[in-house]
């Protein structure tokens, strides 16, 4: 089956339109009927919904839109909930709510250790679901209202948001991989990232090309490209950015 990744437009839905700037969801399930009744029940109680029936597929149109909380499944054909969510946490913090048939411990664990914000087991009611929604769409807006998706470093100033990269209120161009590479090393500053885990979150397709891509972006963040102070090699492992 095809992936459905349309977004439900404002309009009658029994309770009224949904708000323009509301919430939008994106669901993440190869079952074509709990991605509609959710798709439903969730407009209904006022958010933007959007779907897709697997992992690639989601991938695809997060490439174009910004959504506010991801509902993922776990047992999906090809990459499955666990290896999408890790993967996204190397260069996204969207809110993740996962959902599984599976209810073990180690299972919850699991999710819990990638980095997933809430773990609902399927079968699960409706209302459940919608007030875990809510409850982490609140948690990460009071985050957010204290901790600004700036990162500021070396007279620069990257938005995580848009990916913009500013010095002095002048933009620089980035490429969509060097986006993604400051990205992950904003969202690490002052921590050693691998290139085997830059590999793997698709800067490149070897380590070797994720060592090109690192010298592309210093060429725009570095005063001495050659000498860099701001993003340094880690001998043998990978590279750390520091943001004074």
């Amino acid at each position: 089956m095809s992936s459905n990744t349309t977004q439900i437009a404002p309009g009658n839905s029994g309770l009224g339109g949904v708000e323009d700037n509301a919430p939008h969801l994106l669901i993440v399930d190869d079952d074509r009927r709990i991605r509609s009744l959710l798709k439903q029940y969730l407009f209904e109680h006022g958010f933007r919904v959007s779907t897709a029936d697997s992992a690639n597929s989601a991938e695809k149109v997060m490439r174009g839109l910004t959504y506010d909380l991801l509902i993922l499944d776990v047992m999906m054909p090809g990459k499955d909930g666990y290896q999408f969510a890790s993967e996204l946490r190397k260069t996204s913090q969207i809110p993740i709510l996962m959902l599984t048939a599976r209810t073990e411990t180690e299972s919850r664990i699991r999710g819990l250790e990638i980095g997933v914000d809430d773990y609902l087991g399927k079968p699960f009611e409706p209302r459940e679901l919608l007030l875990r929604i809510r409850n982490i769409l609140q948690r990460r807006e009071g985050s957010s209202n204290s901790t600004p998706d700036l990162f500021e470093f070396s007279g620069m100033v990257f938005n995580l948001e848009n990916g913009e990269l500013r010095r002095d209120g002048d933009f620089i161009r980035l490429t969509e991989r060097e986006r993604k590479l400051l990205s992950i090393f904003a969202i690490k500053a002052g921590r050693t990232v691998s290139r085997t885990d830059l590999a793997e979150a698709g800067i490149a397709g070897s380590e070797r090309a994720v060592d090109v891509q690192v010298n592309r972006l210093r060429r725009k963040i570095e005063t001495d490209p050659a000498n860099p102070l701001v993003l340094q090699t880690v001998r043998g492992v990978g590279y750390r950015l520091y943001s004074s």
